[in-house]
């Protein structure tokens, strides 16, 4: 069935997802909204998008389908190791002297947050550099809590299953220290081991959420490539709220294609797309 997605309906759900999290969908993004959410008309035996709308925001009370078409609208690029810089500083800087400074204070535990998950290479990447600092079972407490709002790639994550070629640029060594080969429908594949799992968290989480509900800080924030989906002022109230969940010389970790506002942020510039608290 041949689908119409009228100026106005497109409006309507540029709307909704601004409202919802934060994406900000310009009118060049039109017919990318139109391909993607007419599998969702088509699944649901809907005709227009306009009663599509309505199903959305008002017959379906549960919000599962709103979470569907977030999902549907969510762009999740990423790669183990991407952006390397990062994680060579983390490796032979950061974590260094993060770890030397908590085992002074005897205050053995590691709190990092990777608030743009996706299907989970890049918590597990995160992992996988911690661990060539702290050893799993040597008393330190280790958590990553990894967040995403797509729950189709939140699974992907938890299952922690790769196809083989995604790790082609990983070391052998690296390899078989953090995953085991796997066979997926006739695929080689590699499946993350237990101690990589067992240090994170995956959970769905809106970073629209007007108050951040966590206790205590993080000792680092990975959040990248996903401020460029969001104007100006979306971003600089997501950034204040990172400020808060960091404490005194905490780190925040941006893409590439990204940049915090000078005159706007109290971050202090540390190296590319990397910023102190």
């Amino acid at each position: 069935m041949q689908y119409v997605l009228s100026n106005k309906e497109f409006e309507m759900f540029r709307g909704l997802i601004y409202d919802t999290c934060g994406i900000s969908l310009t009118l060049s993004k039109k017919e990318l909204v139109k391909s993607r959410l007419a599998k969702r008309l088509s699944t649901l035996g809907i005709d227009t998008f306009s009663d599509y709308y309505q199903y959305v925001t008002k017959s379906e009370k549960t919000g599962k389908e709103l979470v569907q078409l977030v999902d549907s609208i969510s762009t999740n690029k990423t790669d183990f190791f991407r952006e390397k810089k990062h994680f060579d500083f983390l490796d032979t800087n950061l974590l260094p002297s993060l770890i030397s400074s908590k085992e002074k204070s005897k205050n053995r535990k590691l709190r990092i947050w990777c608030a743009a998950a996706s299907s989970g290479e890049e918590p597990y990447t995160l992992a996988m550099t911690v661990f060539n600092h702290i050893k799993p079972g040597n008393g330190w407490d280790v958590k990553i809590l990894a967040t995403d709002i797509s729950t189709r790639v939140l699974q992907k994550a938890i299952n922690g299953v790769y196809d083989k070629k995604l790790l082609k640029d990983i070391p052998p060594e690296t390899i078989s220290s953090h995953f085991s080969p796997v066979l997926v429908d006739k695929t080689n594949c590699y499946k993350a081991k237990d101690h990589l799992k067992d240090v994170i968290t995956f959970r769905r989480f809106n970073l629209m959420t007007e108050k951040f509900p966590f206790k205590y800080p993080f000792d680092f924030i990975f959040c990248r490539n996903v401020m460029i989906y969001f104007d100006p002022d979306t971003q600089q109230r997501l950034v204040s709220k990172f400020y808060d969940c960091l404490p005194k010389d905490g780190h925040l970790f941006i893409g590439h294609s990204e940049t915090l506002s000078r005159s706007n942020s109290k971050f202090k510039y540390v190296l590319p797309a990397a910023y102190r608290k």
